[in-house]
This record gives C-alpha cells, structure tokens and sequence, in this order.
C-alpha cells in the first residue's frame, strides 16, 4: 500500500470506529475496588484525567486496569473519573452536562487535593479532527494551565495520547505536538511514545479491536510504571 493509501486507511479507520468509541460510554469508576473511602493521613492522592483506556474499558475486572495497578504498586489513593468517549474536546460538553460535572472541575476541587495528576487525555479527539483542529488545540492548553494554576502543588504528568492501530492518521501526530508542547509551557513531567506501546500487538486488544484487554493493560502498566520510576515517582 502506497503511503497515501495508507493514510487515507488510516482516516476510514477513525471514521469507521468513532461512534463504537463514543457509545462505549459507561459510569466511571472512580476508586480502586477495595480502596478504603478515603485517604489515609499522609497517602499520596493521585488523579487520573483521561478517557476509556484509563477508566479500564476492555478489561475483565476494574483492578486490571493499568491506572489501577500503578496506584497500587505505588501504595497510592486513586480518584479516576475518566470517561469512555471523552477528549479534551470530543464529547466534553455532553459530559459536562451529566450529573458529575467536567473531568477537570472534579479533578481541581476534589477533598483533599491530588497530589499527582496524571493526564492522558486526547486519543478520541482525533475523532474531530480536522474539523475543531484549532478547537482542540486551544483545549489543551485551557485544561493543563487550570490544574498548573489551581493545584499548584501538585505533580503534574502529561502522557503523549494513546492510540489503537498500527495505521496512524496524521491527527493523530498533529495532537501529540499540541499536547507536548502545551505540557512545556506550564512546565509539566511528560512521557512521550505512548501512542505506540500497544503497536505490533494485536492479541493485546479486546474482542472490540479498540480497547486493551488484560494483556494489553498490563504493558500499559508496566511501561507507565517505568516512565514513573524515570521521573521519581
């Protein structure tokens, strides 16, 4: 297949499986299973601001997500509402509208304040490209400059979006620039390469070829988990 072909596979592929991503929508599970209601004096409170692949969607069982397993081997408190379907503009006036709020809000004003956010937002975004390109890329810096702003103590950590197929749209590309340099500007840790930890590795995915499934959520883990370790966390 010539390089154009590629890319024009790449774009269908979006379009064909945008609305399966965005009616996988399900209720976000905020706390690890068994985690004790609230934090215990001193526990490091981290937060996780991101979509399907960091609510868990695909896996067998909520502690097999990779946010899960990285808040436990880390002995930390984890507040995740990540939504399925959710980008730093895709669908986020729908969720802002629910019964929880906006990611963000919930995030900044949540009892007590996180001491790590972990933010890896944009993979559906891609879904409205290039049509709210300027949309997205403004959305970016508006989110990652509210939590530098309003939980100035907190660590906080970018992750380069992930994605789902070895065929890449040139979106895909586009929105990893904005949110790397959007993580610079508020001086923010950043892992890059994330967009291809699950690449060559289709038995990683779930029946649904988008979401990870156990296998794939435990490289997720165990490659956030280093990127975590290079940063002293």
């Amino acid at each position: 297949m010539s390089r154009h072909g590629l890319r024009r596979g790449a774009a269908a592929i979006v379009v064909a499986v945008g609305c399966l991503v965005l009616a996988a929508c399900g209720t976000p599970l905020t706390s690890a299973p068994g985690q004790a209601a609230s934090p215990s004096p001193g526990q490091v409170v981290v937060a996780f601001y991101g979509d399907s692949y960091t609510r868990g969607t695909g896996a067998s069982a909520p502690e097999r997500r990779w946010s899960t397993m990285v808040a436990q081997e880390r002995g930390w408190w984890e507040f995740n509402p990540s939504v399925d379907g959710l980008g730093y503009v895709n669908n986020r006036d729908l969720v802002g509208a629910g019964a929880d709020g906006d990611l963000v809000d919930q995030i900044v004003d949540h009892e007590p304040s996180p001491d790590v956010v972990i933010v890896t937002m944009g993979l559906n975004d891609n879904f409205s490209m290039p049509a709210h390109a300027d949309e997205i890329e403004a959305a970016i810096g508006v989110d990652l400059r509210r939590f530098r702003d309003e939980l100035p103590d907190a660590r906080l950590v970018v992750v380069e979006p992930f994605w789902y197929t070895d065929a890449r749209p040139d979106s895909v590309d586009e929105i990893i620039g904005w949110v790397e340099a959007a993580a610079a500007e508020v001086g923010a840790d950043y892992v890059a390469g994330a967009s291809r930890w699950l690449e060559g590795h289709p038995e990683w995915m779930a029946a649904d070829g988008i979401h990870p499934n156990d296998d794939g959520y435990a490289e997720l883990a165990r490659r956030m988990d280093a990127e975590l370790e290079r940063l002293g966390l």
